[in-house]
């Protein structure tokens, strides 16, 4: 499957993932993790990802973690669990009808595609799944809808926690 050239990305022109050797290190990649959090910033790292996809044929792992609303404060006063439930149920309807419209848009030319939705920190829950699903690699914009910096909390608790390979695809912040 690697033919000795690098892929048509230009940011990983010269990188071989396939075997990829460091230092006597072997490894093979087969399975990439992207996480996302549906805004346009996450999306700018698909391009890398399928194209990744293709070329290695690999499985891809894509992730949308809800953020729990348990982990706020009331906002005016406690509200009821049911009432907590009644969000969770709907925003993981909310996500699994996205993640099914971007696999289909985006992910179609890819060998196998994932998906994968979870409640918690996201980088926690990016984590846990790298072990779960044991992941080869991970792709991910520098930063998501929320920064208003050049890396974002989430990329970075990921790439310095990681027990695997992170490609963080920089993402200029909004003016």
């Amino acid at each position: 499957r690697f033919d000795g050239t690098s892929p048509a990305i230009p940011a990983l022109e010269g990188i071989r993932i396939d075997p990829f050797e460091l230092g006597g290190v072997s490894m093979e990649v087969k399975k990439i993790l992207w996480p996302t959090d549906f805004s346009p910033n996450a999306e700018k790292a698909l391009d890398y990802v399928t194209s990744l996809s293709q070329k290695y044929q690999t499985e891809v792992h894509v992730l949308y973690v809800i953020q729990e609303l348990a982990q706020h404060p009331p906002w005016y006063g406690d509200f009821d669990k049911s009432h907590f439930d009644k969000i969770q149920d709907w925003e993981k309807k909310t996500a699994k009808k996205r993640l099914d419209e971007i696999c289909e848009k985006y992910l179609q030319g890819c060998p196998l595609y994932i998906k994968h939705i979870a409640s918690g920190d996201p980088a926690q829950e990016i984590l846990k799944l790298i072990k779960q699903e044991r992941i080869d690699m991970v792709v991910m914009a520098s930063h998501g809808a929320k920064a208003h910096f050049r890396f974002g909390g989430v990329a970075e608790k990921v790439l310095k926690n990681s027990s695997v390979p992170v490609v963080v695809i920089p993402i200029e912040p909004e003016k």
